[in-house]
């Protein structure tokens, strides 16, 4: 059976099964919230030609993928690489651009100017904090423009980074009061594995949602939605860098009723975007 096939089933059996209604022609499909383009710099990566990657995603039954841009997290010239990026997501209807921002980098006001609905920031490999007084300008202007910030916690594990490319993970200490700051901005963490003690902190963040990418193990999806709703909890895959039917599997997994499963796979990724 093929992995579409498969989770549609899933959504009609869920509906079936519950007693839910749900009419499968009406689902519009899944959206990944969280996909990068063009090439890791490290190794050659096997969807790491947009084409490729695009027809997967297809294949699996995603027809929209928030799409940000490996050089994003390592090309000085920022603005050349989102224009890169944006021009890459013209050629498929798919994709949706989120542009890189560096908020601790002068003139990053030019490049935010040129966003359309999704930024994406990459503090670990940019080299500041979220205590950054940048960080919380670039919320404030993010709310006034109603534009969903998609911060990244890390690309990879720190124990398979090259030896003199190591990246710690983003400490999200600084976080809940720099959101108190700009409550009307949204901000989507991408790549968290959901540890830590500031869960209730987090959790106390009405505009914060999480990505589906690394939370680990059979019932981390259902736990993810268990503690933070079913209304803030969004399908993301981290493709090309892992497989997303991977991410997909998770999800399925979970055994979530049709309502919350259909919010994760795309209701939820309509509404933060809207």
């Amino acid at each position: 059976m093929k992995r579409r096939d498969l989770f549609k089933g899933t959504l009609a059996t869920a509906a079936l099964a519950r007693g839910v209604a749900h009419a499968e022609d009406d689902f519009p499909g899944i959206c990944d919230t969280n996909v990068n383009l063009f090439h890791w710099p490290f190794r050659r990566l096997p969807l790491d030609e947009t084409g490729k990657l695009v027809a997967k995603l297809r294949s699996l039954g995603i027809t929209r993928a928030f799409s940000g841009s490996f050089e994003g997290l390592f090309h000085r010239d920022l603005a050349a690489a989102n224009d890169r990026l944006m021009e890459e997501c013209a050629r498929f209807p798919e994709l949706v651009p989120a542009v890189s921002i560096n908020p601790s980098a002068l003139g990053w006001q030019r490049d935010f100017a040129a966003a359309t609905s999704i930024v994406r920031l990459h503090p670990g490999y940019h080299g500041y904090g979220l205590g950054h007084p940048g960080f919380g300008e670039l919320l404030a202007a993010a709310a006034d423009r109603k534009c969903l910030v998609q911060l990244v916690i890390a690309i990879e594990d720190a124990r398979t980074q090259p030896e003199l490319m190591r990246v710690p993970g983003v400490d999200l200490g600084p976080l809940p009061a720099a959101m108190a700051e700009s409550p009307e901005a949204k901000v989507q963490l991408l790549n968290w594995k959901a540890r830590g003690t500031l869960t209730n902190a987090l959790n106390a963040i009405s505009n914060l949602s999480f990505d589906t990418a690394l939370v680990d193990g059979t019932d981390a999806v259902a736990t993810l939605v268990q503690t933070f709703g079913p209304d803030r909890v969004l399908f993301g895959s981290h493709a090309p860098f892992l497989i997303p039917e991977a991410a997909l599997v998770r999800v399925h997994e979970a055994g979530l009723d049709a309502a919350p499963l259909t919010a994760v796979l795309r209701g939820n990724a309509d509404r933060w975007l809207a």
